[in-house]
C-alpha cells in the first residue's frame, strides 16, 4: 500500500511523508478560483460600498494569512519556508464574476500547491463574508491549480 499512497505507511496507517533526503528546489503554485455575484453586489464592490469595507484588500490579506497557514489545516501538509504570496483579483463584468489567481512560492523540498489552494479558498471565503449582507447565494466555483513547477514532477500547466 506504501507504494501506491506516500501518505500511508506498509499497514495502511497515515503518516507524513518524510522529505529529509530531497533536494530544495525553486517551487511555485497558481491556484485560480470564481467568485459568482450578482451584477448589484459587484456593483457595490467595485464601488467600494458594501457594509464591511474594502473586500479585495481584505481577501487579499486574508489569502496571504492562509498560505502561511496551510499545514496548521491540513494534516499532512509540510510547515513550508514561504518566500512569496500574492492574491490577484480580475472583475469579470459581463460575467458578474470575480477571478482570484493566488501564487505562492518557496525553494524548498516540497511543493506549494495546498498553500496556494488554501490561500485562493480562504481569499474566496473572505469575499464571501464580506459580501454575505447584502447577498447571501454566492457561487464559489471552479477551484483548480493551474499551473506548478520545481521538484521532481517538473511543470504542470492547466489546459
Amino acid at each position: 500500500m506504501s507504494d501506491r499512497f506516500s501518505h500511508m505507511d506498509g499497514d495502511g496507517n497515515a503518516r507524513m511523508v518524510d522529505v529529509s533526503a530531497k533536494k530544495d528546489s525553486t517551487r511555485t503554485a497558481i491556484v485560480r478560483c470564481l467568485v459568482r455575484l450578482a451584477p448589484e453586489t459587484l456593483d457595490l464592490l467595485k464601488k467600494d460600498a458594501l457594509p464591511k469595507g474594502d473586500v479585495l484588500t481584505t481577501a487579499k490579506i486574508a489569502g496571504i494569512q492562509a498560505a502561511k497557514r496551510a499545514s496548521d489545516l491540513i494534516p499532512m501538509c509540510h510547515p513550508l519556508p514561504i518566500s512569496y504570496v500574492d492574491i490577484r483579483f480580475t472583475v469579470l463584468d459581463e460575467t458578474s464574476c470575480i477571478e482570484l489567481e493566488g501564487e505562492v512560492r518557496t525553494t524548498y523540498k516540497t511543493g506549494v500547491e495546498m498553500e496556494a489552494l488554501v490561500a485562493t479558498q480562504v481569499a474566496a471565503a473572505t469575499i464571501y463574508d464580506m459580501c454575505k449582507a447584502v447577498q447571501k447565494d454566492i457561487v464559489i466555483d471552479r477551484c483548480r491549480l493551474v499551473f506548478k513547477s520545481g521538484g521532481k514532477s517538473g511543470t504542470f500547466q492547466a489546459e
